[in-house]
């Protein structure tokens, strides 16, 4: 089967070169210019198997977005968490005890998840003795932390964990290697939240944070700022620790939209990071989410944001290694798991991929033309994936397709 790779730095009609308009462009704003050397992936189009997708929860008089799921030590039982709302909104919590194959009705939470005020995270935490907890973070000013001590049953109210607060309280969380009981977290600010009254800067100057537990997530320290720049707005890391498990990487999204996405490194457990540099054009997104797949291979779901891509706005998957992110490399594939009918509002996602090889992927988005966005999941195996990599049956996209 001959194979027609897709040119992610557009070079169709949706071009757009020195700020000059397009017809048919999504969203207002400057475009990436094409690098120097092309660089062509295959691709895969999912957006239309409807076998493969999952409605977690639809209501039509109401918004619902931004998901976080965990997936427990069983491999098959799933909590997700969403907002009634863009952000902002009353939480709801959903159960699957097979693998994110049906959903519960939304189940009993604190009276206060409705004073929610940001995009929840849900993470599965141990301490030091060995005891399991599940989290439910709710960031902006102040962040606050609710705690399940019996696998999501029930739950402590939303209480502030400290004196500051973030935005997209808490981006990725992640065990300690060698510290049982210790994780590091990570979100941004600039200067919004972190501390009241607000102190925002003009322009905007946008810093990832830093904060840690000693005590398996009950209490958390101080933030403090990772990563910054003058000419990059940094944001929405995503945490993937290297196959080795020796160092730790996280993905950035670069919110000016005139930079490619972003990636720093550690090799001490988060004691230093490096400096940011840039992604490959393959990753320019925003909000990664990052797991492993059995055979080692790394896959990414994220946003896409070049609004020189045919796929823009639109939810997808990457599908490389460590070592491609780490040497820049351009990866193997990049799949669209659905397609968003309406600008960028989608792709806040909860992945995970379960003891058989199957991913599953949940986010929300605007999957349905005029009607409220709703969470959905999207399952693959990566031998599925590839064997309809740019097949008649799944094309590549173009840009007269949007």
């Amino acid at each position: 089967m001959t194979r027609a790779p897709l040119v992610v730095a557009l070079l169709g009609a949706a071009l757009a070169l020195n700020g000059r308009a397009v017809p048919g462009a999504r969203l207002p704003g400057q475009y990436l210019a094409p690098p120097g050397n092309v660089i062509l992936f295959p691709f895969a189009d999912l957006a239309g198997d409807t076998t493969r997708q999952v409605v977690v929860d639809r209501d039509p008089r109401q918004y619902l977005g931004h998901p976080s799921t965990v997936l427990l030590e069983d491999g098959k039982t799933m909590l997700c968490v969403y907002p009634e709302g863009h952000g902002k909104g009353a939480l709801r919590l959903k159960r699957s005890t097979d693998g994110g194959l049906t959903w519960s009705a939304p189940l009993p939470v604190p009276a206060n998840w409705s004073t929610s005020l940001e995009t929840p995270s849900i993470h599965r935490v141990v301490d030091a003795a060995g005891r399991k907890r599940l989290i439910v973070w709710s960031g902006l000013y102040p962040a606050r932390l609710s705690v399940s001590e019996d696998e999501g049953v029930t739950w402590t109210p939303l209480t502030p964990v400290g004196n500051w607060g973030g935005v997209v309280v808490m981006g990725s969380l992640a065990a300690v290697r060698g510290a049982p009981g210790h994780y590091l977290a990570w979100f941004h600010d600039e200067g919004r939240f972190l501390v009241a009254p607000p102190q925002p800067a003009t322009p905007p100057h946008y810093q990832i944070y830093q904060v840690e537990s000693a005590d398996g997530g009950l209490t958390w320290g101080t933030p403090h700022a990772i990563a910054s720049s003058a000419t990059l707005q940094l944001c929405e890391p995503g945490f993937v620790r290297s196959p080795d498990g020796r160092q730790c990487a996280l993905l950035l999204r670069e919110n000016s939209r005139e930079n490619l996405s972003q990636v720093i490194f550690s090799n001490d457990e988060g004691r230093t990071w490096t400096a940011p540099r840039p992604l490959g054009l393959g990753l320019l997104g925003d909000r990664h989410v990052a797991a492993y797949a059995p055979d080692g291979r790394l896959v990414v779901v994220f946003r896409d944001s070049n609004r020189a891509s045919p796929t823009n706005g639109d939810w997808l998957a990457w599908v490389g290694t460590y070592d491609d992110i780490a040497q820049g490399r351009p990866g193997q594939f990049r799949a669209r798991l659905a397609r968003n009918t309406w600008g960028w509002d989608c792709g806040y996602s909860g992945l995970h991929c379960l003891p058989d090889g199957t991913f599953v992927a949940t986010s929300y988005g605007h999957w349905t033309d005029a009607a409220e966005p709703y969470i959905l999941s999207v399952r693959f195996k990566l031998s599925e994936v590839e064997t309809h990599l740019d097949s008649p049956e799944h094309p590549a996209p173009s840009a007269q397709m949007r």
